[in-house]
């Protein structure tokens, strides 16, 4: 008797739902957002969260939680328990950019503090000038202008460090021009200056540049993606003119680092399915920006590599941050 009772115990363990994996989640989500409600990276996290909602049936709650240009937010993502309750979207600068702009003074370290999920989003940068300061509209007049008149043209980012700030720095390394740099405290405040003729040039999100281009307030030159947009194919790149250039914004979900694995995969593989959807892609799209289903490992190498590229970056232009 006792051993058929022993024979029962372990065909129900054998069948019984995985702990992390199976019964995940036992209860409400978190999915912090370390930037303010109704932006793009906003956006994109509430789509995922509904997503997850209607499939793993308990509550993903988004959490705006801004601050220091991300870093609260994150900061208290990689504080959080590793049970899968609390998951985060982050960003280029908070993980590939940070690191080497605070060193040690950074409150997390992304390789040591989380673990990524999927990358969901690659948003296209796009250098872009005033039309009545810069007469140029292709790249190798811009170049020749610029050269022909170093430290003349101003550039505006949305603050140092910033990767519009650190595209700007990445050109003028490799175009060998000098521009003036005018940080400002957003994309929003750096824009209306730049419309208004108070600055020449820029780097900025896709997303943002559109509805002043088709108004002719804005003048695109060329995408800093490794191809050519999807927004507008007959847009050239930088790369076509400089090989290797790229600045692009992209945005992905992150746990703290000693989160099961189970509840990692299971993760990555319904917010991978999601975004592969076409109709994802195609609302990624009206927002300017490329869908991306990319796995937790291989997220992980794309973040090491954006990391050590930037990291060449920051410490050529000598960017330090009091």
């Amino acid at each position: 008797m006792r051993s058929m009772w022993l024979i029962l115990a372990s065909a129900m363990l054998l069948t019984a739902p995985a702990k992390g994996e199976d019964a995940y989640p036992s209860r409400q989500v978190s999915v912090i957002v370390p930037f303010a409600a109704g932006g793009t990276a906003d956006i994109f996290a509430r789509m995922v969260a509904n997503h997850l909602q209607a499939k793993l049936g308990k509550p993903f709650v988004v959490e705006n939680v801004g601050g220091a240009g991300s870093i609260v937010g994150v900061t208290r993502l990689a504080r959080s328990a590793p049970d899968g309750l609390t998951l985060g979207l982050a960003s280029t600068s908070a993980l590939a950019i940070n690191p080497s702009l605070y060193g040690p003074k950074l409150s997390y370290q992304p390789d040591k503090d989380l673990q990524p999920i999927v990358q969901i989003s690659m948003v296209p940068n796009v250098l872009v000038v005033n039309p009545d300061k810069i007469k140029a509209r292709t790249l190798p007049d811009l170049i020749a202008y610029l050269k022909a008149n170093p430290d003349k043209v101003s550039f505006g980012s949305a603050g140092v460090g910033t990767s519009q700030h650190l595209a700007a720095e990445l050109f003028q390394q490799m175009t060998g021009t000098k521009m003036v740099h005018v940080p400002y405290k957003g994309s929003s405040t750096m824009l209306t200056d730049l419309i208004s003729g108070q600055i020449d040039l820029a780097f900025d999100n896709v997303p943002l540049l559109l509805p002043q281009a088709k108004d002719g307030k804005l003048a695109l030159i060329a995408a800093a993606t490794p191809k050519r947009a999807s927004f507008d194919p007959n847009l050239p790149t930088v790369a076509e003119h400089l090989p290797g250039f790229e600045a692009v914004a992209w945005h992905g979900f992150f746990v703290p680092a000693a989160t099961p694995k189970p509840i990692v995969e299971k993760l990555s593989a319904e917010i991978r399915a999601f975004m592969q959807q076409p109709e994802t892609v195609q609302k990624m799209a009206e927002l300017g920006a490329d869908a991306m289903a990319l796995d937790s490992q291989a997220f992980a190498a794309y973040i090491a590599s954006e990391t050590a590229r930037w990291k060449k970056v920051i410490e050529a232009a000598n960017i330090k941050l009091e």
